[in-house]
């Protein structure tokens, strides 16, 4: 980093954090040791009979997994915690495609396109809006976006943990916000609208899905400017000079299309609609395998949203198949193999990362220990007292530390909606506005939770340009994000509290007993 420039009082500070956070053990280790102490914890809290009841009443006890069932079960489930770590197939399967896609050439070409296409001053923007509607495609936004762009802002001789930061911010805090609807509307309104009849089955009946859709609209053009502010504004100037080369493409000229390259990517864009027609052919007509058959309204639950990641691989394989014989940069299907294996090469130490995470990950839901902490925390809540927006407040401080420990979004609103829902009712805020509560302040803390799954490897393409970069700079980087997002949020929350904007179709913030 560049340290001949003045710096802050929040610059130093984010430096404090991003100091000690790297003095931490390798991620690798570090993952290892939170497996360790998960170990010790499930042990002591076994014998310490912690204990909480569920929202059916049902009780959760700790499981000792140093107990000759947990010790089995450590030894049992090693290759499976591995194998059936979340993100793993994800990102390999994806990265066969984007590798191909980067080895032939088209990635850096299309780069350079749209360098000379687009204006300077709006490509941050774009890299944060591209992340924010990224979450159409799932979690495919992860490992797409946020490599290419660092690789983009590399490509611009910016700093390249700046546009990794971009994309990531808005990949994973603007998860929430979104000008369509994404799968995650009807898997939260679900759990919404089933706890809001436990306390009013006639409010819950003219409920709908799309309960907080005008708000998450508005939230991607705040979330964008947001985003395109703090990258230019706080994290690239404290990054300062990126002393590295375009990682791959060193010296390559990014400002000049060479016309082999626009030949090529001609091809590709013919190459890529070819693919969407045929991919449109299997989800689009009601007899589309991938659509099974569902109505209209029910298409958010097709098959074809459960299979974006091999349709991703293929939207890079085809197109960079086709760019790489027009190019002559493939000459034959060899070139292809061996692009494929130079580009699992490189994934060597995500795949350790993932070994490691997997482990600690499967032994953490496993001792029940994050759902007892976070029962325990929203009883705590809920039993404080607290009324108006102190209660809006501590509510959101509570997702954002439970989010610390469980990464699932559908997971964690499963037990805290029939807990808070009819609570905020009580209180005159409608089950509709505690969902939005719930979704500001779960994204807003993805980007700094070690524990979010693909945080593990968003710190390995980091280090495709920075070996040094550890925890402790992901975290740094990424909090000046979640402050600006958290206070933005609030505010246009404010906004349309007091103008009394509906939050969605029919969703007012306030419940009329």
């Amino acid at each position: 980093m560049d340290t001949a420039k003045k710096r802050g009082f929040f610059t130093k500070g984010l430096d404090g954090i991003e100091r000690v956070g790297n003095k931490l053990p390798h991620p690798v280790t570090l993952f290892f040791l939170f497996a360790a102490i998960v170990v010790l914890a499930s042990a002591l809290g076994s014998a310490l009979g912690w204990t909480v009841q569920n929202a059916e009443g049902e009780e959760i006890t700790v499981f000792n997994l140093l107990s000759s069932a947990g010790i089995l079960y450590m030894f049992e489930s090693a290759v499976t915690n591995f194998t059936g770590f979340a993100p793993l197939g994800t990102v390999l399967v994806t990265m066969l495609g984007i590798g191909l896609a980067e080895r032939s050439g088209l990635i850096s070409a299309a780069l350079k396109a749209l360098v000379t296409s687009v204006p300077k001053q709006l490509l941050t923007a774009a890299l944060v809006f591209g992340g924010i509607m990224s979450s159409m495609a799932a979690d495919a936004g992860y490992v797409v976006l946020t490599p290419l762009g660092a690789v983009l802002f590399a490509g611009l001789g910016r700093h390249p943990l700046a546009g990794l930061a971009a994309a990531f911010a808005g990949v994973s805090a603007g998860f929430s916000a979104n000008l369509l609807v994404t799968s995650l509307d009807p898997l939260l309104g679900d759990l919404t609208i089933a706890a809001a009849s436990t306390f009013d089955p006639a409010y819950a009946e003219g409920m709908n899905i799309l309960m907080n859709y005008y708000f998450m609209i508005a939230s991607v053009v705040l979330l964008t400017i947001a985003g395109t502010f703090v990258t230019e504004k706080i994290v690239e100037p404290r990054l300062g000079t990126y002393k590295g080369t375009y990682a791959g493409e060193e010296g390559e000229d990014m400002t000049t299309v060479r016309p082999e390259e626009k030949k090529g990517l001609w091809a590709s864009l013919i190459a890529i609609i070819v693919t969407s027609a045929l991919i449109a052919l299997l989800v689009v007509p009601s007899w589309g395998p991938l659509r099974a058959g569902l109505p209209n309204d029910e298409i958010l639950s097709a098959p074809f949203f459960q299979t974006l990641v091999p349709i991703l691989f293929i939207f890079f394989l085809i197109p960079g198949v086709v760019y790489g014989i027009v190019t002559k940069n493939i000459k034959n299907d060899t070139d292809i193999a061996n692009q494929m294996g130079d580009t699992m090469a490189t994934m060597g130490m995500y795949i350790v990362l993932a070994f490691a995470a997997g482990q600690f990950v499967a032994y953490f839901n496993t001792s029940n220990l994050g759902q007892i902490f976070a029962y325990n925390a929203a009883g705590w809540l809920s039993e404080a007292g607290l009324d108006g927006m102190l209660l809006v407040l501590a509510f959101m401080f509570v997702v954002g530390v439970i989010n610390l420990f469980i990464g699932s979004s559908s997971a964690k609103w499963a037990f805290m909606a029939p807990v808070f829902v009819p609570i905020m009712m009580k209180l005159g805020y409608a089950p509709e506005f505690t969902q939005v509560l719930y979704r500001i302040a779960d994204s807003t803390t993805n980007i700094i939770s070690p524990l979010m799954p693909y945080f593990a490897i968003v710190i390995a393409f980091a280090q495709k340009y920075d070996k040094k970069v550890g925890i402790g700079t992901l975290i740094s980087t990424m909090i000046p994000y979640t402050i600006v997002f958290s206070i933005v949020w609030v505010i246009m929350l404010l906004v349309f509290m007091y103008t009394g904007i509906d939050l969605g179709p029919g969703a007012n913030i306030f419940y009329d007993k």
